[in-house]
């Protein structure tokens, strides 16, 4: 029976530790992923980004823009936050228009700048560390800097967050910025998923389950499923970089990459007749 609906699994943080990015490529040569999105503001950014050139064809490979986690790439906004902001900080800033327009102008472009400069090539995709592509003021600057991109990244869509559970965070991803993005993309014609997965507290342990319920409220148009697996601490294979990053939900990545990593996700997308693949569409 041939699978009627299809999922683009998307990896995140690829780039910040040698855990997570070895455990991502690996899940990746192994036909698991359709995505991989990567944070080029990590130390671990430019050893790690070799991994990437032994990949399918079929993995798109994209940038994490990244505000809430270290330090500015650009010297103009590290000289106004030496640190990035908490995600609740950023967000009440940006809603209350205090945000530095044209520094962070200058980051967006130095953090996709790094990814170009390593990778040779534009990326496939961009979206934002924590979901703070959509946020306001930010997504005005990203939206301008797609468009001058080519070929034309596609954007990951914030807009219609699916699945069970995780009501609040579903409904704060799409309201801080979320249903505006998706407004904009379909006036620019934008690619971009039609829906978007995986939402949770990272606290729940049975990932299956909630896998489970994502697969069933996947729509017949498709959707993107965003995860953040990673191999343990210090089992990345790039002992040059530890896994020095504290991480408060390592334990989360690790659920996810054994899941991922095993023959019940495959069993589960046959159950639920859906196959992995792209998804980005313009309308």
């Amino acid at each position: 029976m041939t699978a009627g609906r299809v999922l683009a699994v998307c990896a995140d943080d690829f780039g910040l530790t040698p855990g997570i990015s070895a455990g991502i490529a690996r899940l990746a040569l192994a036909g698991r992923l359709a995505a991989i999105s990567c944070l080029t503001n990590g130390r671990d950014w430019p050893v790690s980004a070799p991994l990437l050139n032994r990949l399918p064809a079929t993995v798109d490979v994209g940038l994490h823009l990244n505000f809430t986690e270290g330090r500015p790439l650009s010297p103009r906004l590290a000289k106004i936050w030496p640190e990035f902001p908490s995600l609740p900080m950023l967000i009440a800033r940006a809603h209350l228009g205090a945000l530095p327009r044209g520094a962070l102008r200058n980051e967006v472009h130095a953090q996709l700048a790094a990814f170009n400069r390593v990778r040779d090539r534009p990326p496939a995709f961009i979206d934002g560390h924590q979901h703070v592509h959509h946020l306001p003021v930010l997504r005005g600057i990203i939206l301008d800097m797609v468009e001058h991109v080519q070929p034309m990244p596609a954007l990951r869509n914030t807009g219609r967050v699916l699945g069970p559970g995780a009501g609040l965070k579903r409904w704060l991803i799409e309201h801080t910025g979320g249903r505006a993005l998706a407004a904009e993309m379909a006036q620019r014609q934008l690619a971009h998923n039609p829906a978007l997965l995986g939402a949770y507290d990272f606290v729940a342990t049975d990932y299956r389950a909630l896998m489970q319920g994502w697969l069933a409220a996947l729509p017949a148009e498709g959707g993107l499923l965003f995860c953040h697996p990673a191999d343990a601490p210090a089992a990345g294979g790039v002992p040059d970089v530890p896994d020095a990053v504290p991480d408060a939900i390592a334990p989360a990545r690790q659920r996810e990459m054994a899941y991922l990593d095993s023959a019940a996700f495959a069993q589960d997308l046959a159950a639920a007749r859906v196959r992995l693949g792209r998804v980005w569409r313009t309308v």
